[in-house]
């Protein structure tokens, strides 16, 4: 293991030095997403690789992860009335096409993507074991169907290069559900 983080490291090195390649890109993201039904405001990280099919389409996978957001839940039904904090988190899973402009140094793109939706009420601390485990939990978890359509820019300086995104992240609990997404982050283009 320590082997392969060496040979990265180097290889992260000398990376300005080699033309920027474009056979695809690999990044991490900060993801913001506005929960609608609760009037939530979401905020997470994720990660995503994508490699190239042809030169204007791109294969896409990413998955990210939006940390525990509290909020207020009141029982009318209680006697007597009372009112609970609720640690709320999401998971997302989204993977499809990505259609960009060219290969330079700006780049517009638009995708449609599909995938789920994991919601999960934990009181569990955010540790990298905790988010593995609530991965390793969605087949006997809730999982809810997802539609992505959205778009955005890509702005490169030989392989390194940030993204931002905007979509609609629409999953489909009694009826199609919208809910506002928006990603911004560095991407490495190899």
């Amino acid at each position: 293991m320590k082997r392969y983080l060496v040979l990265a490291l180097i290889a992260l090195l000398f990376a300005p030095e080699l033309p920027a390649q474009n056979h695809g890109e690999v990044g991490v993201f900060v993801n913001y997403f506005r929960f609608e039904p609760l009037d939530l405001n979401m905020v997470g990280l994720g990660g995503r690789v994508s490699f190239n099919v042809h030169e204007n389409v791109q294969f896409e996978a990413e998955m990210a992860y939006d940390f525990a957001r509290g909020f207020t839940e009141t029982c009318s039904a209680c006697i007597p009335v009372e009112t609970a904090p609720s640690d709320f988190r999401v998971l997302h899973g989204l993977f499809g096409p990505k259609f960009q402009t060219g290969g330079g140094a700006i780049r517009a793109f638009f995708t449609v993507k599909g995938g789920f939706i994991n919601f999960r009420v934990s009181d569990k601390p955010v540790t990298f074991g905790n988010v593995f485990s609530d991965i390793e939990s969605l087949r006997v978890n809730d999982v809810n169907g997802v539609l992505y359509p959205g778009g955005g820019l890509e702005f490169f300086a030989g392989p390194f290069g940030l993204r931002f995104d905007i979509g609609d992240e629409i999953y489909f609990l009694d009826g199609a559900q919208h809910n506002l997404r928006i990603t911004a982050g560095p991407h490495i283009r190899f």
